[in-house]
């Protein structure tokens, strides 16, 4: 069966094996490791890792929507509860 290879982690602590039918397993660099010795002995090498995209910044919207959801309020209770005394 034919891998890719790529490191998983900024510490190169495990590296994500793909199948060329799209199912990963994570393998643990540790030279114990019969999967790791495998991927050492094949002569593969592990591309670089690249860190994910910082998510992008919540809207105001969002924002409202998750405070709402913490508090356990509709619009209408937090409308109401922020109307002057």
């Amino acid at each position: 069966m034919a891998y890719t290879y790529e490191f998983a982690d900024a510490e190169e602590t495990s590296i994500k094996r793909t199948d060329e039918n799209g199912n990963v397993v994570f393998v643990p660099t540790d030279p114990g490791n019969r999967d790791y010795a495998e991927y050492l002995a094949s002569g593969e090498t592990a591309a670089a890792y690249v860190a994910p995209p910082a998510p992008p910044e919540p809207t105001t919207e969002e924002k409202v929507n998750h405070l709402l959801s913490d508090y356990g309020l509709t619009r209408d209770e937090m409308s109401e509860a922020l109307k002057p005394a």
